[in-house]
């Protein structure tokens, strides 16, 4: 946005000189017209001289005008922000993509009611760089750390349970992938969400090592247990043809664990029952995990008093023109 700001204003005041000058060039013109003797001979010299000489005054008074401007220094301002980023956050999602995620006590079940609210926090985190793991009995990371959200995004939408690694849920094998991860990271923060809706049944790693393990390499981890307080829809056997025989079981998860684990490690522990609180838990994690944006504001200003200063030149050349052709007719 562009403005017409003054460098030196006060000058500005000075203009309160020209209608004052204005009344003196008026009160001088009438005495000059009164003092002038009309002969026969005169009268077309001092026709012309008594319309020349008002327009001297006006001229001189512009003169004035502009150069009172010139002296004030009239700039236009231009305003622009730019925002400077600080290296930004690096951030493992850890998925349980166990059976029981296909639980349907959020809707339509945990996983997909889980990749709608991690796409949504991962389009928000546009300075960060985000990585993805996913574990069952076994884990694995399922697309590196990168800036690149089209690519977490895709990954994220193509996560399924389809059976390719062990059923089950090894929550210390997900956090160990996750802190691998991680822990040649440069960046200034590095954080874990780990998700789960179970007990840990699996792996070969303990999750209070893993947990230990995050602490020693500075990495902060938020746990979210996933699922109702009561009894929930989920898959209980598997069909003849594949498919998954439904049936309520009670929804058990390993708070304690899931708090041990974040108070080690610097994080917080939630509990989401239904889709809305798992949105506002991500939505949580997202405010107290800022990167830090700096608003820079530029301002440019360029000189204006040059106008001013060509024109007043203009008419001083006209005045001085005007001056010298009362001169010649004074003396013819």
């Amino acid at each position: 946005m562009n403005n017409i700001e003054f460098n030196n204003p006060e000058l500005l005041w000075l203009l309160i000189l020209v209608p004052l000058l204005a009344f003196y060039f008026y009160k001088l013109n009438t005495n000059r017209t009164n003092s002038f003797k009309i002969s026969s001979t005169d009268d077309f010299n001092y026709g012309l001289k008594s319309k020349i000489y008002p327009f001297l005054d006006i001229l001189r008074l512009a003169i004035i005008s502009l150069l009172i401007i010139a002296l004030s220094r009239p700039q236009e301002i231009s305003n622009s922000v730019r925002t400077k980023t600080s290296s930004g956050i690096d951030i493992v999602i850890a998925v349980d993509i166990s059976s029981s995620m296909l639980a349907q006590d959020l809707k339509p079940n945990r996983l997909e009611a889980l990749k709608t609210v991690a796409a949504e926090f991962i389009n928000d985190r546009q300075n960060d760089r985000i990585g993805l793991v996913i574990y069952a009995g076994e884990s694995y990371t399922k697309t590196p750390v990168t800036s690149d959200k089209s690519i977490i995004i895709k990954s994220l939408n193509d996560i399924v349970f389809d059976g390719i690694i062990q059923d089950g849920t090894a929550i210390g094998m997900g956090l160990a992938t996750s802190v691998n991860r991680l822990k040649e990271s440069k960046a200034k923060s590095k954080v874990i969400i780990l998700l789960t809706d179970g007990v840990n049944n699996s792996g070969f790693i303990d999750p209070s090592t893993a947990a230990d393990l995050a602490a020693n390499y500075g990495i902060k981890t938020y746990t979210i247990g996933l699922g109702s307080n009561a009894n929930a829809l989920a898959p209980i056997a598997l069909n003849p043809d594949g498919s998954f025989r439904f049936g309520m079981t009670k929804v058990e998860i390993d708070e304690e664990l899931l708090e041990l684990i974040a108070s080690k490690t610097g994080g917080l522990y939630f509990r989401a029952t239904n889709n809305e609180s798992l949105q506002d838990i991500y939505d949580e994690i997202n405010k107290l995990e800022k990167t830090d944006v700096e608003e820079i504001r530029y301002s440019d200003a360029e000189e204006k008093y040059r106008f001013f200063i060509l024109i007043s030149l203009g008419l001083i050349f006209v005045e001085f023109t005007l001056r010298k052709l009362i001169f010649l007719i004074r003396w013819h």
